[in-house]
């Protein structure tokens, strides 16, 4: 790993970690945890309370594969599915935690999508 892309990663963690001293999920309002790569996007619903995870969503998973992972329209069909999954295990409301990334893009695109599935922050 060259030395531009570790501290480009530590920011991204530092920036995490600061998010994180207030974005907090519990039993009635789990936390929405995004995970960005360059090829793929992972969506996590998480109670930390009880150190769960309730629902998640990839695209590496072969039901949301498709002919593209690393786009926004990749990033929609996981936000629609994290909502879909999310109501199956009765989450309506979540605090959104986009894990030290931009909210724009892939991020943002998620997070209109699961919005539209049905999900509430």
């Amino acid at each position: 790993m060259s030395d531009a892309a570790k501290s480009k990663r530590q920011g991204r963690v530092r920036r995490h970690r600061r998010i994180r001293k207030r974005v907090i999920g519990s039993a009635s309002r789990p936390r929405l945890a995004v995970y960005r790569s360059n090829k793929h996007i992972h969506a996590q619903i998480i109670d930390d309370v009880a150190g769960a995870t309730l629902a998640s969503a990839s695209t590496v998973e072969p039901d949301l594969r498709g002919v593209t992972n690393g786009n926004a329209e990749a990033a929609a069909r996981v936000g629609k599915a994290i909502a879909e999954r999310a109501k199956a295990a009765g989450v309506t409301e979540v605090v959104f935690d986009r894990g030290g990334f931009l909210y724009h893009g892939r991020v943002a695109a998620l997070a209109d999508a699961a919005r539209e599935g049905g999900l509430e922050f």
